[in-house]
């Protein structure tokens, strides 16, 4: 397995995930073929991969082809890298016909943000199943370097090795080893924030959730903004996953919001639906944000408010007080305070105990959010506000403390690696 990756062949190749993983491939310089169900199809992925490396230079390593293609290509592939819609089903037919035309020795990834990879190697051969395992790239990947490995029980720890390998070495990632349970590590803890967010908008409103719950709690976009931008159906297919195949402290927070399932019907997608919107609608410049009620389904224009404790943790991060921003956030009255403890003390606690089950350590959920999430990492957060405070503030919200901050609290010590970054670049005022 010592032996360089040179071609992979891209499947789903002309979506936003196989584009653009095929650009970071392409970019390292490696041979990369695109295909999909036509060769058109898989040629607007090319312009994609194009526009996404700003260069058309990119496009010299890279062909075009459609699935007629497989028995031609595959052949020849170091790596077949599965991008195809987030279906188990579909990725089966796909594998099966890739398991009969690849090499013994050729690897076979797919980009799946939570799938079971156990469930894709089940009735393929033993040669598949020990070369198979899960490359989740966050999106856009030219830009968030934040990548999961993901092996199954059954892969070869040489192939594991090799990939991992490659990922940080010739591909740049920010790697993180997880374990293969449903959406990994980065989604699942991720999207249980997202859609608790989700649900607490029915009840409080979609402007005040995402103003009280903004870049000054530690994340480059807003909450509700996120769930628009990476698509109505991406979000259910991920917490529908999650809630159907875990049972954990945090189960009902994947509980899909009933609005959302009824929108989703009517082909609100977020911001792939520019014309029917998400939990915003924006219009041609210059025209006014619309913001959805959830009880109606209608939109009224953003009102613009943003609740005071917001504003002021805002105005600290803008000039660098970090810690006097938590301060602030550990010690404020009142129910726009309260709220925001919850939520993101919860996104602490969930994250943290992750640790051991998911990923090994705490570094891994670090690296992950920070660099997969672009949010700020669950123990810049705990060492920002004090381990031992953290504690306090948990226990007070009757949350889950995880043993690695008791730990931490009771060693005086940080939780946060520096090598990871100075924490300033993840709260954005």
């Amino acid at each position: 397995m010592g032996r360089d990756i040179r071609r992979v062949v891209i499947l789903g190749a002309n979506g936003a995930m196989g584009a653009g993983a095929g650009e970071v491939f392409a970019a390292a310089g490696i041979d990369t073929v695109f295909l999909a169900r036509t060769r058109e199809k898989a040629a607007s992925g090319l312009e994609r991969a194009e526009k996404l490396a700003k260069s058309e230079a990119i496009g010299r390593y890279i062909t075009v082809g459609s699935y007629d293609d497989l028995p031609r290509v595959v052949p020849d592939a170091d790596l077949i890298f599965e991008a195809v819609s987030e279906d188990l089903a579909l990725k089966r037919v796909y594998f099966e016909k890739v398991d009969a035309l690849r090499r013994p020795d050729a690897i076979v990834a797919t980009v799946s943000s939570g799938l079971s990879i156990a469930a894709m190697a089940e009735g393929r051969s033993a040669s598949f199943g020990r070369h198979l395992l899960g490359i989740h790239f966050f999106n856009p990947p030219n830009v968030i370097v934040g990548c999961e490995l993901i092996p199954h029980a059954g892969t070869d720890p040489q192939v594991t090795t090799a990939v991992a390998s490659l990922l940080r070495g010739r591909l740049g990632r920010e790697l993180v080893r997880t374990s293969d349970t449903p959406a990994f590590c980065g989604n699942r803890v991720g999207f249980k924030v997202l859609n608790e967010c989700a649900q607490l908008a029915e009840t409080h409103g979609v402007e005040y959730i995402d103003a009280l719950i903004g870049p000054h709690t530690g994340r480059a976009m807003s909450p509700l903004a996120t769930i628009d931008f990476v698509g109505w159906d991406v979000h259910r297919a991920i917490v529908e996953n999650v809630h159907a195949n875990t049972n954990d402290e945090a189960h009902g927070a994947f509980g899909m919001p009933r609005y959302l399932g009824e929108l989703i019907t009517r082909g609100t997608l977020g911001d792939k639906t520019p014309e029917l919107g998400g939990f915003f609608r924006r219009g041609a410049k210059g025209t006014p944000v619309l913001v959805l009620d959830p009880a109606s389904g209608a939109y009224r224009p953003a009102t613009g408010e943003v609740p005071e404790i917001a504003r002021r943790m805002k105005a600290l991060h803008h000039v660098g007080r970090y810690r006097q921003a938590f301060e602030l956030f550990a010690d404020a009255k009142g129910a726009d305070a309260e709220l925001m403890r919850n939520v993101v003390l919860g996104y602490v606690s969930y994250a943290l105990c992750r640790v051991g089950a998911v990923v090994d350590s705490v570094t891994d959920v670090d690296r992950i959010m920070g660099y997969g999430f672009n949010w700020a990492p669950p123990s810049a957060l705990c060492d920002t506000i004090g381990a031992r405070r953290t504690v306090l503030l948990l226990e007070a919200a009757k949350l889950p403390v995880p043993r690695v901050l008791t730990d931490a609290a009771e060693r005086n010590q940080p939780l946060f690696d520096p090598a990871l970054g100075d924490i300033g670049r993840f709260f954005h005022a």
